[in-house]
C-alpha cells in the first residue's frame, strides 16, 4: 500500500489509495498484439485492454499529440473510432458522426481517403425528447474484415415524410459505397415480423457486434424516457439483409443503450437492460441476459440475471444497464461484471447467470451512476476493473475524482474491493493498455465534458504517469483507442493523434 498526504494527492492529481503490485506476480502467456480494432474496446468481449508492447510506464510519460495531423470531419463523435490496414497494408482509421457521415482516414496524415453521408440527421426538435442534437450516427459500428465491410445504424430524417427512421448499413471498407442490399429500414424490417417499432422513441447509443453470419444492433430509448420504447436486440443476416431474428422487453422501457452495447464469448450474446415502467410484474427490466445467436429466450435461470430489487431500481431509474456486461476469465472460472446507476457492482458466473439476485458478489463501490464502459486488466492471481466514476471507498479528496479501479479476487467466495482511484473530471470510458497482456498496465481516460484532457495512470498503483494539454470537444462516453504507434481520440469536428515514444 502507498500512502500519500492530502496536500501531495492534491499537488500531484490522482494517486494511489490501495495497490495491487504487479511486480514479481507470475505472468501469464502473452496476449496478440492489437493490430487492429474492429470493434467497440478492442475485442467482442468488451475488455478494453490493447496490448502494445512500445507503450512502457516510461514511455507513456513521453506521449505527445502530433500537430501535423489534420482531420477534417464534420460532427460530433460519440461513437468509438475504429482502426484497420486495407487491402495493400495501409492502415486507416474510422470514424463515423452525429451529422451521419462516415471517414475513412489515412491513420498516419490524418487524409481523408473517402467519406459518405448516409443522409440527413435528425434534429432534436423533431423527437419527444433526448439530448443529442443532431441526432446520427451514435453506436459504435463494427468491421467484418472476412466481407472488408462496416456496418451501422444511422438516424435519418426520411427525405420524402420527414419522419426519422433507423437505417442499418453495411459499407465497403474499400470506397464507403453501399453493399447491396443494404441500408435497412429497422422499423419496417420488424413490421414484417409483426412487431412495432417506433424510431422517434427508439434510439441506438451501444455497439454492434458481428457474432457468425449476423450483425446484432441494441436499442434503447431517447435521455429523458420518453414515449413507448422497449430494449430491443435485432439480428440482421449479413449475406440476405431482409432475414432477421429479434429479442424485445415485456415491458415498456428496459432500454439497451451503454456504449459497450452487447459483448460475446463467441458463443453467446451478453446483454443489461434498464428501468421499465408500469411493470407490476418482471417485464426484462434491470437484468443481464445471455442469449444464443436465434435470440431465443426460453426463461431459463441460468440465462439471465435480474437485480431482485428491480422494483426500486424501477422506481429510481437507477439502470442496472447504465454499463454493458464485460466478460473475463481468472484461474479458469469465466467471470462477468456489470456496474448499475445504484452504484453497485455485480460480479456474475456468465455460465450460469442463475436468476433473481443469484449475483456471486453484489458490492457498493460508486457513490455516484457509472453510465460509460468498464476495462479489464490481470493482476496476480485476479483481474483489477477500472470504471467512470467516483468510488465509495475513496478517501478524500479522491472522492472527487471519476476513475475508480477494483480488485476481483477469485475463489469458492470472490471478493470485490477498491483498489486505487484518480481525480479525473469528465464522463470518458476507460481503457487498458499493456506491453504484453500483463506489464505495465495503463489505464487511460478522458475527461469528457469535464476537464478535456487525456489522462494515464499506472494501473498497478494509480499513480500518475500522463496528462494532456486540453482537448475541446470531447463527448460523453468517448473513449480512445491505441494501435502500434498512436492512440487517437475522436471529438467534436476533430481526432487527435498523440504519438508513442
Amino acid at each position: 500500500m502507498k500512502t500519500e498526504s492530502t496536500k501531495s494527492v492534491k499537488e500531484h492529481w490522482p494517486v494511489v489509495v490501495a495497490a495491487l503490485l504487479l511486480a514479481g506476480l507470475p505472468s501469464r502467456a502473452a496476449a496478440s498484439v492489437t493490430l487492429e480494432t474492429l470493434t467497440y474496446h478492442a475485442d467482442s468481449a468488451r475488455r478494453g485492454e490493447f496490448v502494445v508492447p512500445a507503450l512502457s510506464w516510461n514511455r507513456a510519460r513521453g506521449l505527445h499529440r502530433d500537430l501535423a495531423f489534420h482531420a477534417r470531419i464534420a460532427g460530433h463523435v460519440y461513437a468509438q473510432p475504429l482502426y484497420f490496414r486495407d487491402s495493400v497494408g495501409r492502415p486507416i482509421l474510422l470514424v463515423a458522426t452525429e451529422s451521419d457521415t462516415v471517414y475513412a482516414l489515412d491513420a498516419m496524415s490524418g487524409r481523408t481517403l473517402w467519406q459518405r453521408t448516409l443522409g440527413r440527421p435528425v434534429r432534436l426538435q423533431s423527437l419527444p425528447c433526448g439530448n443529442i442534437n443532431p441526432l446520427g450516427i451514435t453506436g459504435t459500428p463494427v468491421i467484418d474484415t472476412a466481407r472488408r465491410a462496416v456496418y451501422l445504424d444511422a438516424m435519418l430524417q426520411d427525405p420524402r415524410s420527414g419522419a426519422p427512421t433507423h437505417e442499418l448499413f453495411a459499407l465497403a471498407l474499400a470506397s464507403g459505397s453501399t453493399l447491396p442490399g443494404w441500408p435497412v429500414d429497422v422499423a419496417a424490417l420488424l413490421e414484417r415480423q409483426g412487431f412495432t417499432f417506433d424510431s422517434r422513441t427508439q434510439n441506438q447509443r451501444g455497439a454492434l457486434i458481428v457474432l457468425g453470419n449476423r450483425v446484432y444492433v441494441p436499442y434503447g430509448g431517447n435521455s429523458n424516457d420518453c414515449g413507448r420504447y422497449h430494449g430491443w436486440i435485432v439480428g440482421v443476416s449479413l449475406d440476405a439483409p431482409r432475414q432477421s431474428v429479434s429479442w424485445h422487453t415485456r415491458a415498456q422501457g428496459g432500454g439497451i443503450w451503454a456504449p459497450g452495447g452487447i459483448a460475446s464469448d463467441g458463443t453467446a450474446l451478453y446483454f443489461a437492460t434498464g428501468n421499465t415502467m408500469n411493470a407490476r410484474t418482471w417485464g426484462y427490466g434491470e437484468a443481464v441476459f445471455r442469449l444464443p445467436p436465434s435470440l431465443v429466450f426460453a426463461g431459463a435461470r441460468a440465462s439471465f440475471f435480474a437485480a431482485k430489487n428491480w422494483r426500486e431500481l424501477n422506481a429510481d431509474d437507477a439502470d442496472l444497464g447504465g454499463t454493458a456486461p464485460m466478460l473475463f476469465d481468472v484461474n479458469g472460472r469465466r467471470y462477468g461484471l456489470a456496474l448499475g446507476k445504484d452504484g453497485n457492482a455485480y460480479l456474475l458466473d456468465r455460465d450460469d447467470l442463475g436468476g433473481f439476485g443469484a449475483s456471486l458478489v453484489r458490492e457498493r463501490v460508486s457513490s455516484w451512476r457509472t453510465i460509460t464502459a468498464a476495462a479489464e486488466y490481470p493482476a496476480g492471481n485476479g483481474a483489477m476493473i477500472a470504471f467512470e466514476a467516483p468510488g465509495s471507498a475513496c478517501p478524500m479528496p479522491l472522492t472527487q475524482g471519476d476513475l475508480t479501479v477494483l480488485a476481483v479476487s477469485p475463489g469458492a467466495h470472490p471478493v470485490l474491493r477498491t483498489a486505487w482511484c484518480g481525480i479525473v473530471s469528465g464522463r470518458g470510458a476507460p481503457i487498458v493498455t499493456t506491453t504484453d497482456g500483463r506489464h505495465d498496465p495503463i489505464v487511460w481516460v478522458l475527461g469528457a465534458q469535464g476537464d478535456e484532457r487525456l489522462h494515464g495512470f499506472r494501473g498497478d498503483d494509480g499513480r500518475p504517469l500522463y496528462v494532456s494539454q486540453i482537448l475541446p470537444g470531447l463527448r460523453e462516453f468517448v473513449t480512445p483507442i491505441v494501435t502500434q504507434h498512436r492512440l487517437y481520440v475522436g471529438a467534436d469536428d476533430a481526432v487527435y493523434a498523440f504519438d508513442i515514444p
